[in-house]
């Protein structure tokens, strides 16, 4: 063993002892310091290489104020953000570490490498720097750190923890004498901006052995992230960190500032300690200062502190339970009748509610597209919760991950529920026609599972004994159907319970829905899509993304049928649908141009052969 290995074993140990009997400090932020302090025009991580003495200083600045634990210049250090080839991310990495170093040379300072989220997807030209996928990257930054003696590994400000955890992994199989501490940025509810919920980072993160301590930064100032501590559980604040802004930020002459509050600042991170914080510092906006307020107080305290045991206890605001007739039906195995609606594409409601009028005594439920095929409607979740107010008819709204970035989703979910609303149809979302694209621009802050998740830790967190019922979108007609087995599996890993699907034409696309129903033990729907006429039935086949109808029904219809005739053909095609999908747990009418009569008509024959 050489003695650069030992003198990192020693690190390590140092640095366990430390975070076992005392409380550690860090630095506060790194990147707004430098933009406020240092009329910084670059990105802070290129400095690295381009101006390493303002870096450093910096650094310096920290260690005076009472920092024992400097992480590097290099939270955006990757490909995708500073837009760089993987030979400029080596040297800014290798430069950032060696800064850190020396700056604390010869002081009682620990250095650790600090790494950030790298993004999924990224609005700059393809093609100049990105041929390494996104985990493939994750290694390369740790290797390069791995090279200059990295042996403490900072993550911060992550909104899952799938990365974390794969880096973590390839530690333990590379390093394994490191140290890792993983940190999140959760808004004052609990909720990563990835819509995960603080219960659930908390219990992967205490389950992985991996990962030797985790926590807060970022997001918050540190009245809402001493809340969300104090809240923890006792046995859930192993080796917990807690390094919150200095507040909430304003706009300034272009500039981004936050609150000047050190003394204000310092007072709470001591609650936090005091809550069961172990290693504090700051986050965007904080500056020397705060983290001069702090050591000043933790000397006070003589640097060691025994954090208190209880644990506030979480009040749960009294919600009465809603009752859910649809899951009810489901849960004693009846067959369930939909029938699907398309909002209006203005504000007047009086013909849909009409429609539901005409048709609630045949349906169960009634759903509610969310602007399908890409165009304009009325809130789905809007207009459900006034059928249902309006009409007392159980509704089942969709909601796409198309046109809402997390905050409004999750704002949405929560009117919902407020408006009794207690069964909802997740859906990725049909993408936006051509000429929509120059005035809007598709969002997807979420997939249909995150979305799925997200409402599932919204039912355990939030809307605890009145929980909404979670269902998602099941297409049977594509060729490679283990893919969407497996992609349908994790949706109900996810906190799904029934599915709807697309409409089936074929005994085949029968097959794969019952193999979800037995495979996966979920309940599945059968969607069921009456044809109106050839002209509908062509439309249909070739351009709604999804729908495959066999030559011998499209063959059924011609150009030269009445109106009367196409009717009554697409009657019988339905009820042959039905049939052969009698096995599923119902089905889920999509009436051509909200034809509710057709419908009526459909239901009306099939309980008159069900009498037969």
């Amino acid at each position: 063993m050489g003695s650069n290995d030992m003198g990192n074993k020693n690190q390590i140990s140092a640095f366990k002892a430390i975070v076992k009997d005392h409380i550690l400090l860090t630095d506060g932020a790194m990147g707004t310091y430098y933009v406020m302090h240092h009329n910084g025009k670059n990105t802070p991580e290129t400095e690295n290489i381009e101006n390493p003495g303002l870096v450093r200083n910096i650094h310096r600045e920290y260690i005076k104020s009472g920092a024992k634990l400097l992480r590097t210049n290099t939270f955006a250090a990757n490909c995708r953000t500073l837009d760089i080839d993987h030979t400029t991310l080596r040297k800014i990495i290798k430069a950032g570490y060696k800064i850190a170093v020396e700056a604390a040379k010869e002081k009682d300072v620990f250095i650790a490498a600090d790494i950030g989220p790298i993004p999924e997807s990224v609005s700059e030209t393809p093609g100049k720097a990105y041929e390494k996928n996104r985990l493939d990257e994750y290694i390369e930054l740790l290797d390069a750190f791995i090279e200059e003696g990295a042996r403490i590994f900072w993550f911060e400000t992550f909104g899952r923890t799938e990365d974390v955890e794969f880096c973590a992994a390839h530690l333990k199989n590379v390093c394994p004498d490191s140290f890792v501490i993983a940190q999140y940025a959760f808004d004052d509810t609990g909720f990563t901006r990835e819509g995960i919920s603080l219960s659930t980072v908390c219990s992967k993160m205490i389950e992985n052995r991996d990962i030797h301590a985790w926590g807060f930064n970022c997001a918050m100032g540190p009245l809402h992230m001493l809340s969300l501590i104090e809240h923890l559980p006792v046995e859930k604040k192993f080796c917990l960190s807690a390094l919150p802004n200095a507040g909430y930020p304003q706009i300034e002459n272009q500039r981004t500032v936050y609150p000047g509050n050190p003394e204000y600042f310092a007072d709470l991170v001591m609650k936090m300690v005091e809550a069961g914080a172990r290693i504090v510092g700051g986050c965007c906006g904080t500056t020397p200062e705060h983290i001069q307020a702090i050591s000043h107080r933790l000397f006070e305290a003589k640097y060691k502190i025994s954090p208190k045991t209880k644990e506030k206890k979480k009040t749960v605001g009294w919600m009465p339970a809603v009752a859910n007739p649809f899951k009810e039906q489901m849960d004693k195995g009846k067959k369930a009748i939909m029938v699907e609606l398309d909002p209006p594409f203005s504000s007047d409601t009086v013909q849909i509610l009409q429609s539901v009028e005409y048709i609630k005594d045949c349906a169960d439920v009634i759903t509610i597209a969310d602007s399908p095929l890409g165009k304009v409607r009325a809130d789905s979740l809007v207009i459900a919760a006034q059928i249902k107010r309006k009409t007392e008819v159980e509704t089942l709204p969709h909601l796409c991950c198309r046109d809402k970035n997390i905050i409004g989703l999750k704002a949405g979910i929560l009117g919902a529920h407020a408006e009794g609303i207690r069964n909802i149809l997740v859906v990725t979302g049909d993408p936006l026609p051509g000429n929509e694209r120059t005035s809007a621009k598709s969002v997807f802050n979420l997939n249909s599972k995150g979305l799925i998740g997200l409402i599932n830790d919204l039912n355990k967190e939030i809307f605890v004994n009145s929980e909404i019922n979670i269902g998602a979108a099941i297409n049977p007609n594509v060729p490679n159907f283990d893919a969407q087995l497996k992609r349908t599996e994790e949706k109900v890993k996810a906190g799904a319970s029934f599915f709807l699907s697309q409409p089936v034409y074929s005994e085949w696309a029968v097959k794969n829905l019952s193999r979800i129903k037995k495979e996966l033990g979920v309940k599945v729907i059968a969607g069921i899509m009456p044809l109106a006429s050839y002209n509908n039935a062509i439309f249909l086949n070739n351009e709604v993304p999804g729908i495959v109808i066999p030559d011998e029904y499209v063959n059924r219809f011609h150009k030269d049928m009445d109106k009367e005739e196409a009717y009554r053909t697409g009657v019988a095609i339905a009820l042959e649908c039905m049939e052969i999908a009698k096995d599923l747990d119902g089905y889920y009418f999509m009436p051509p141009f909200n034809r509710v009569t057709m419908i009526a008509e459909i239901i009306k024959e099939m309980k008159n052969n069900e009498q037969r």
